[in-house]
């Protein structure tokens, strides 16, 4: 990062902690970066005259009459065409041994958009994975997490949908990724021949924690360019969450914060909204939409990272090894997309709504045989066809390797309706029967 003539030196520590140190400096703003003894530190918290410096590598070895310089400004990024097809890291500072990006400073973190520039989502987000395509359609402008063990191939799923869905950038904020899972990614977008329209931000598990913090706000600030400057619609992809709130509890408990529930700040919502409330579909086009990765503890979804992101995004995803058929499924029962009505039978085809409900429904039918045969009472016929049908229905609709278009997964669950019920037991309404109902 370059000196400026104008900032401003100290040499007076007054404090210092794990991660951070504290001094007495003037004219300084929240969130602007510093360097503490040569190393990378922002500004997060300001009392009087008196200014706390989060210290991104920790402060081991700082001693108290450390040089510290201010910046006079916080975070940035330079945007312009030529951010497509590269990998940086959480200040924004290239990794892929490319040249630094000439362009347009900006500032990240900012504000969401005016609700007055938000148009109503309407355009659908295909992403060949029928699970989330038929079940839980996405739409432009939508926020929505994936919500997974940590044993799942939940990077692998965001790899698909980048590859898939229908868009005109894709952001990666890689948060805490490992090596290996960083070294996936770019293979999978060079091999697909997709590198110019990728921009990845990348923290990995080598890099001090906290650095994980700038890379949200790095990766929708690079979206906010190609959505409002270029028309553009964006996916980001984030990956995975809850390690980022995990750096956000690392820098509250060592600034002596009272944490709320567990072990997390009670910031966490608003930390978690202004992340998410970046999603949005534009009047001239352009949107941002936001497919992030949840990870759960021990499956536990009421732990304060998945609870809080459940109240502020529109639906969750949830992926789970179906044991029957040996795949990971996009769960039909725990999963829901709050916006798929405002696209389902009006950018699809009209039986979308009712094939989607009819199949949930007679996989529910067959959930509850599974149950009846567990606890030892007999299953009737229809039991009996409920069970063949759910295990088909996971295997090529639910599974994450179906790669079919709308089209085709309705004509596939249609014939898997035709094999196993009556037209009277399927109870969808008659004109799409008499015009759907696959011919034996």
């Amino acid at each position: 990062m370059e000196t400026q003539a104008f900032q401003r030196i100290y040499t007076k520590i007054d404090q210092l902690t794990k991660a951070t140190c504290t001094l007495r400096a003037a004219g300084v703003s929240y969130e602007e970066l510093a360097l503490v003894n040569g190393r990378l530190a922002q500004v997060v918290k300001i009392i009087g005259d008196e200014v706390t410096l989060q210290v991104f590598a920790g402060t081991d070895g700082i001693p108290t009459d450390a040089e510290v310089i201010f910046y006079g400004k916080p975070p940035t990024l330079r945007v312009s065409d030529e951010l497509g097809g590269r990998f940086f890291n959480a200040y924004g500072k290239p990794i892929d041994g490319g040249p630094e990006i000439d362009g347009e400073e900006r500032e990240i973190g900012g504000p969401s958009v005016n609700p007055v520039r938000r148009r109503q989502p309407s355009e659908l987000i295909a992403t060949g994975m029928a699970g989330i395509d038929l079940n839980n359609t996405l739409v432009t402008g939508q926020k929505i997490p994936f919500f997974a063990d940590p044993d799942q191939p939940y990077n692998q799923v965001m790899a698909i949908v980048a590859m898939r869905a229908k868009a005109d950038k894709i952001i990666l904020g890689g948060i805490g990724l490992t090596n290996d899972d960083y070294l996936f990614f770019k293979q999978v977008f060079e091999s697909a021949g997709a590198m110019h329209r990728i921009v990845g931000f990348i923290n990995t598990t080598e890099d001090p924690p906290v650095e994980r913090l700038l890379v949200p706000d790095m990766a929708l600030t690079a979206a906010e360019y190609y959505a409002i400057d270029q028309n553009q619609k964006v996916l980001v992809l984030l990956t995975d969450m809850t390690l980022y709130a995990d750096a956000l509890s690392i820098v509250s408990n060592r600034m002596d914060q009272i944490p709320s529930k567990d072990s997390m700040p009670g910031s966490l919502y608003s930390d978690l909204a202004k992340l998410y409330e970046k999603a949005v579909q534009f009047e001239s086009g352009g949107s941002i939409t936001i497919i992030a990765v949840t990870t759960l503890s021990g499956g536990d979804i009421t732990h304060a990272i998945p609870d809080n992101t459940g109240y502020i995004t529109e639906g969750q995803l949830f992926l789970r090894r179906d044991t029957e058929i040996g795949k990971v499924i996009v769960d039909p029962f725990r999963s829901l997309s709050r916006l798929r009505q405002l696209v389902i039978g009006k950018k699809t085809r009209t039986d979308h709504p009712q094939v989607m409900n009819a199949a949930i429904r007679l996989d529910a039918d067959a959930a509850n045989a599974r149950t009846k045969l567990e606890n030892g009472f007999d299953l009737t016929d229809y039991d009996e066809r409920t069970l063949h049908f759910a295990r088909e229905y996971a295997d090529k609709i639910l599974a994450i390797d179906v790669n079919i278009d709308t089209e085709e997964m309705l004509t596939t669950t249609w014939e898997l309706f035709g094999r196993h019920f009556s037209k009277s037991e399927v109870g969808i309404k008659q004109e799409f029967v008499d015009k759907y109902w696959p011919e034996n």
